[in-house]
């Protein structure tokens, strides 16, 4: 069987190719190239020219078979967009796109100096990490922590992580913040990779009224999710292209035992919910987003306040969890030096949260985020047996003074 193309290897032989019209080098020295960017809404939008090069990149990787697949230019797009913002061989050039004008264009600059290519998208299975369950007594353990460093947070093979490289990535439906935030430090990890980027985008979201358990999901967008009562707000659609963030709906109010008072009182509460909140995770952090009329209200990592009300704008991007930050304390935890890092989220909406004099079970709607890649790294750095050490070495200790 012949050996697959790299994406970069079959992308600059299509440039070279000139099949495509518009596809073509940027620069004489061939390290930008231009990509056709027309919308499928244009009116003299072609689908048999203006979707042929990611009709090509769908059949290339599998995903579309001639007669015999209904044809999706939309999905062909998103595709081979998902797959150039998540590869470390390209780097979008956003102030030389094209997006306006007749014949639209994207330009990417092709990375030369990133060291060996990242491998090829392939299943990565539970008996493929290397992990060690040997005690953190063991003077080994940290050297089995080196070993993990090879390990990649991609996810399975059918999926694609739409990321640029640039890590302050925005969410399509939210204005761009420019730099602004850049200027913090990348996240320093010695015994973790020290190129360590989070690619999990999976977030669980548990939705309760008055601290039942109503739904609970699994997401698996990368474009993250929306919880709402109505319909999703319409974001930069004409640039982007549809948005595929999964919806999160509100459950009716009669799905749990509640008075009718108080099922009347969250009945009108979701009215004003309409719109909701979008959540989504990137690679320096788990990020939101509000929509709605109704106030929304938050705890976590990041919140301004633990015993009083942290409330979110609207119309306002929010950073929930840094992951730098995370990662910097994963890493003092795993060497004895700080606590286990928190990593989940609550939202609480239409009454302030936290409140001090309401426990969280009174409240109507709340809702509770766990991003997956955040438990996943403390279950694959053996934090419970961590955490049961020091349980014993206090002890120990304590009985040692007496």
């Amino acid at each position: 069987m012949e050996a697959k193309m790299h994406m970069k290897e079959w992308l600059v032989a299509q440039i070279e190719s000139g099949k495509y019209e518009g596809l073509c080098w940027e620069d004489e020295s061939k390290a930008m190239f231009r990509i056709p960017w027309k919308h499928a809404a244009k009116k003299d939008y072609k689908q048999t020219e203006d979707a042929a090069l990611f009709k090509a990149w769908a059949v290339y990787k599998g995903k579309y078979r001639e007669g015999r697949d209904k044809a999706d230019p939309t999905m062909w797009k998103t595709r081979l967009r998902c797959a150039l913002n998540k590869s470390t061989d390209f780097q979008e050039v956003p102030e030389r796109n094209q997006l306006d004008i007749t014949e639209p264009y994207k330009v990417y600059l092709i990375q030369h100096d990133n060291g060996p290519a990242r491998p090829a998208e392939s299943p990565q299975t539970k008996d493929q990490v290397i992990q060690d369950r040997r005690s953190p007594r063991s003077p080994a353990f940290l050297d089995t922590q080196l070993r993990c460093q090879k390990e990649s947070f991609h996810r399975r093979k059918e999926e694609v992580k739409p990321f640029t490289d640039d890590p302050m990535r925005e969410h399509m439906y939210c204005e761009l913040t420019g730099k602004k935030t850049l200027n913090q430090s990348p996240a320093t990890i010695t015994f973790l990779s020290p190129t360590l980027t989070v690619s999990d985008f999976r977030m669980q979201v548990t939705l309760l009224y008055q601290g039942q358990r109503v739904l609970k999901v699994t997401t698996r967008s990368p474009e993250g999710c929306f919880i709402l009562q109505g319909r999703v707000p319409l974001g930069n659609e004409r640039i982007y292209g549809p948005c595929t963030a999964q919806q999160l709906s509100f459950p009716s109010p009669g799905s749990v035992s509640l008075p009718s008072w108080m099922a009347e009182a969250m009945s009108r509460l979701l009215c004003h919910l309409d719109r909701g909140v979008l959540l989504w995770v990137a690679p320096d952090g788990v990020f939101i987003k509000r929509f709605c009329q109704g106030r929304v209200y938050w705890s976590g990592p990041m919140a301004q306040h633990a015993d009083r009300p942290n409330k979110l704008e609207r119309e306002k991007t929010f950073k929930l969890l840094d992951i730098p930050t995370f990662l910097n304390e994963l890493q003092s935890c795993l060497q004895g030096k700080g606590p286990t890092p928190s990593y989940e989220i609550e939202l609480c909406f239409g009454e302030e949260y936290p409140d001090p004099n309401v426990p969280k079970t009174r409240k109507l709607i709340m809702a509770k985020v766990v991003p997956l890649f955040a438990e996943e790294l403390l279950q694959r750095f053996n934090f419970g047996e961590i955490e049961e050490q020091r349980s014993i070495l206090t002890s120990n200790t304590e009985r040692e003074k007496m």
